[in-house]
């Protein structure tokens, strides 16, 4: 476990780092890291987290988010480590070794380096010491004035190493090393002299003199301009030192090539070995040292010879790839091209190659070579020896003349190509360090290979250019089938035949197999087939023929595979969603982020995973239910680990979005703990989070209903509550019926009144007034039931909301009153400010504009968080209306022109349209008529 200040504050464990959560609970851990050991007062603590007045509930804020942050740390095992956060009266103190937190670590560093003799010593320790650096001090927390000046301490403490190091660069004469470290430094620092002064005197001393006069000048400008003041002693005196040109510091002898004048030099261009005639020899280096085994004589091709020729024939019923086509031609421009087809089994790599190789063939009149080096074969890969011996034979050289050694038959390979302008093909190559004696010596040769890895090593050490291959469009799919099956059959049955290429999930080689099946079975129609493939249990034996077929292609590529990533591939079979991370990974597989990543690194360069943003991974249809059928009986546990995973990852979000608002803290019973929960900085990544992952959390919510598990149902769909108030018309009924169900069917009275309270309300704004009324009259009875007083001011609340449409405004009143009384009771400050909210909406719709006024600004002194931002706009909007309301025209516009800047700047569209609605009532400005008109859009469009 590490506690970090110097970048973004957070607590690293083994599996990842603690979802700390908002901004302010990231204040109130650095507040207490920077004192650690040290009782840090509750005043202290307010003014760490607030710059301004705090709220009246402030104690209640720091306590629960002491609370959280106590949660967190026994969750991740910290009194192992020493670790305790107490409470001590008005106080509290975080117990934490000094060699857990990295502030301290640096400091320590930083006085063993200024202790050392040797400046060679000195700079190993700086450089440990800077590298606990990771951006700005404090990053990701709320700074109120005493964070403020400890963020500034530390970032002196850096600038100050930073210089050290420079001087103990200086020292052992490194003054270039010096240069570039304190460059980078006086850039983002520009006023500080020390620092220019330094970079001065290191370039200069490294031989860069005009460079350290231009920076003087540039710092002397800019301190006159900014601040109207003549450069300090320090810069002063550096710049006289350069003026006087005093002798710079020995730099060892010249002449480092042992005092050969390299200007005498003679410069030999680099040339490739003398082509030899017919019936020479090769002469000279290039000949028998470079080939070792006395090859003998070299051939060159005669006019009246073919050219070497062992491209397969070109593929039957190729359709589409035009822009791949087009990307493999510009890939082998250029001088000597390694161009680099890479994609999933199946997915029609050769097929490429040797087409473009057809087309191609007037490019290449000295030959096209071919060799299947069976990477991902049952049957093994051939030699280098014995596919080098196939490429000489094919060039012309005598068979007794083949050198016996893989580098001298390569390099005599090598020689044969190198004026020739030949096209090679490296079909199924399983790794690049098969590939590299095999590429051709001439500058006029192409080299394309095809793999189902990336190669990245051949990328790297040869400059292979890439050309991915994807899964082909629907439509070119579908003229595959043609190719093979005539146009007629296709014809015939249009749609059956775009779904058999859908269900094929675009693979060449599912396509093909599809179609074999039915060329043989003139009887059969293509919708019969895709009624077949469309069963998923079955789909991928109706795609295997004889030995060919996706799953044989597949088998072969995961027998590649080390084992964790075969677990790996495993679980994510079982995975209900669409697409994962490296948490959802490790909870699928049971392991931690950290081995999760390892593993999907491993599969994405196996083309069996694909990133398709990054961070972010899928799996193709085919591979997914090939991945479910290598482990059956581990899809329970895979589904209980990512159900669990995604309840504590949406916790973790809604607790940022909106602190101290969750819908549901008990956890269902059995409940496993991830390894590592996804920590979310600030609200904008939590709400983004949401969003993003709301399909994948439904299907996940579907796929624990469709197994019995209604405990974690519910609880994934009701946690989606932040993003269900920031777009509510975003069609969340089905959903929340769904929890419903799953509510009900726990004859859980807890369960079905949280999710009761959100449908009800989502129905009410919906504009389905009656359907709402229906469920939330039985909402306060069933939290009552279940104990839940927070829930039954909720459900009242919400009751309410839907009399008051109906104009009951008496019942209204009465039941927000009841509500806020609960919530005082508990005490709960969101849920109190919840009911003012409500309340003082209310009390407006019954034209009592002051005491709507009144209930605004006591839920405003309650202070809600810079994070709820929704809340903040309606209890403005409402503040707004009601000056409007009392005669304060002008009042009452600048509140509401501040509430919709403020929805417009998060895109919180709901209260932006609100807000204008309620400016356009009183003034009739083309701005806000715009604005209303853009926000309105958005709503429409879904964003």
């Amino acid at each position: 476990m590490e506690f970090r200040l110097l970048g973004a504050v957070r607590v690293d464990t083994f599996s990842g780092p603690l979802p700390l959560g908002p901004a302010k609970r990231r204040s109130l851990l650095a507040a207490l890291l920077l004192s650690a050991n040290t009782p840090v007062s509750l005043a202290r603590l307010t003014e760490s987290l607030w710059d301004d007045a705090p709220p009246l509930h402030a104690r209640n804020v720091i306590q629960g988010h002491v609370s959280r942050l106590r949660a967190l740390l026994v969750g991740a095992d910290a009194a192992a480590y020493g670790v305790e956060l107490v409470t001590l009266g008005e106080a509290y103190l975080l117990r934490v070794p000094e060699t857990l937190l990295d502030s301290e670590r640096f400091e320590e560093l930083l006085l063993l380096a200024r202790e050392q003799g040797d400046p060679a010593d000195a700079v190993l320790m700086l450089r440990e010491a800077l590298s606990l650096w990771q951006g700005p001090a404090l990053t990701g927390a709320f700074t109120g004035p005493p964070l403020q000046a400890a963020a500034h301490e530390l970032e002196e403490s850096r600038l100050a190493a930073v210089e050290e190091l420079a001087r103990c660069y200086a020292a052992l004469g490194e003054h270039n090393r010096a240069a570039a470290l304190l460059r980078t430094e006086a850039v983002a620092h520009p006023m500080r002299e020390t620092l220019a002064a330094a970079l001065m005197t290191a370039l200069y001393r490294a031989g860069r003199q005009s460079e350290a006069l231009e920076w003087f000048h540039r710092t002397r400008r800019l301190l006159a301009d900014e601040l109207g003041v003549d450069p300090g002693r320090e810069l002063a005196d550096a710049y006289a030192l350069i003026l006087r040109d005093a002798p710079r510091p020995h730099e060892g002898p010249t002449g480092r090539d042992g005092g050969r004048n390299t200007a005498d030099a003679t410069a030999t261009a680099r040339r490739g070995p003398a082509r030899p005639g017919p019936g020479t020899a090769s002469g000279g280096d290039s000949g028998s040292s470079a080939v070792g085994s006395g090859s003998g004589t070299v051939p060159a091709p005669r006019a009246d010879e073919p050219p070497a020729d062992l491209l397969p024939r070109a593929p039957r019923g190729f359709h589409g790839r035009v822009t791949e086509l087009a990307a493999l031609t510009r890939a082998a421009a250029g001088e000597a091209p390694v161009c680099l087809v890479t994609g999933p089994a199946g997915v029609g790599k050769t097929a490429l190659a040797v087409q473009w190789a057809h087309r191609n063939a007037d490019a290449f009149p000295d030959g096209r070579l071919f060799v299947d080096l069976r990477g991902f074969s049952d049957t093994g890969e051939p030699t280098l020896s014995e596919v080098l011996r196939e490429f000489l034979l094919a060039l012309g050289l005598a068979p007794r003349r083949v050198p016996e050694s893989v580098p001298a038959a390569a390099a005599l390979f090598r020689s044969l190509t190198d004026r020739r302008r030949l096209l090679v093909i490296l079909d199924n190559a399983r790794d690049s360090a098969t590939v590299r004696p095999l590429l051709p010596g001439g500058r006029d040769c192409v080299t394309l290979v095809t793999s189902r890895h990336r190669l990245e090593g051949l990328i790297a050490s040869d400059a292979a250019r890439p050309v991915p291959l994807d899964s082909l469009e629907p439509q070119d799919g579908t003229a595959l089938l043609a190719g093979v099956l005539g146009e007629e059959r296709v014809l015939a049955e249009p749609v059956a035949a775009r779904r058999l290429a859908e269900l094929c999930g675009g693979l060449p080689l599912a396509l093909r197999v599809t179609a074999a099946r039915l060329a043989g079975r003139p009887q059969w129609t293509l919708a019969g087939l895709a009624d077949e493939l469309a069963d998923e249990r079955s789909r991928l034996s109706y795609l295997d023929v004889d030995d060919t077929g996706v799953s044989a292609a597949l088998r072969l590529t995961v027998q590649q595979l080390p084992p964790d990533a075969v677990h790996q591939l495993t679980r994510l079979g079982h995975h209900p969603g669409s697409h994962f991370d490296r948490y959802t990974a490790a909870a699928l597989a049971g392991t931690d982020p950290v081995v999760a990543a390892a593993a999907l690194e491993r599969l994405a360069a196996a083309h069996l995973v694909t990133e398709t943003v990054p961070g972010t991974w899928q799996l193709h249809d085919l591979v997914r239910l090939y991945a479910r059928g290598l482990d059956p009986a581990s899809g329970p546990e895979a589904l209980l680990g990512v159900l669990d995973h995604y309840i504590a990852t949406a916790l973790t979000a809604a607790d940022t979005a909106e602190p101290g608002g969750e819908p549901c803290f008990a956890l269902p019973d059995g409940y496993r703990r991830p390894a590592a929960v996804r920590d979310f900085t600030d609200r904008a990544a939590a709400m983004s989070w949401l969003a993003g992952e709301r399909d994948d959390l439904a299907l996940a919510a579907v796929a624990a209903r469709a197994a019995g598990l209604d405990d974690r149902a519910w609880r994934i769909i009701l946690l989606q509550w932040p993003q269900v108030v920031w777009r509510v018309r975003d069609s969340w009924v089905p959903l929340l019926e769904l929890a419903l169900d799953s509510a009900r069917a726990l004859k859980d009275p807890y369960a079905e009144s949280r999710v009761v309270n959100l449908l009800g309300w989502v129905l009410s704004e919906e504009g389905r007034v009656d359907e709402a009324v229906a469920l939330l009259e039985r909402s306060p009875g069933l939290a009552r039931q279940a104990g839940d007083r927070l829930g039954e001011a909720t459900a009242l609340i919400n009751l309410a909301v839907v009399q008051a449409e109906q104009g009951e405004f008496g019942a209204a009143l009465e039941g927000c009153t009841r509500a806020l009384g609960l919530a005082r009771e508990e005490p709960d400050a969101h849920t109190e400010m919840l009911a003012l909210q409500h309340l003082a909406r209310m009390q407006l719709t019954a034209n009592r504009p002051q005491e709507a006024l009144d209930s605004v600004r006591q839920a405003l002194d309650l202070g809600p968080e810079p994070e709820e931002v929704a809340r903040q706009v309606l209890l403005l909007t409402i503040s707004g209306e009601a000056r409007v309301a009392l005669g304060d025209e002008s009042e009452g516009i600048r509140l509401l022109d501040r509430a919709a800047g403020d929805a417009e700047r998060v895109g919180y569209d709901e209260g932006a349209v609100r807000a204008l609605e309620a400016l356009l009532r009183v003034t009739g400005r083309p701005e806000y008529r715009r604005r209303h008109e853009q926000a309105v859009r958005r709503l429409t469009d879904g964003g």
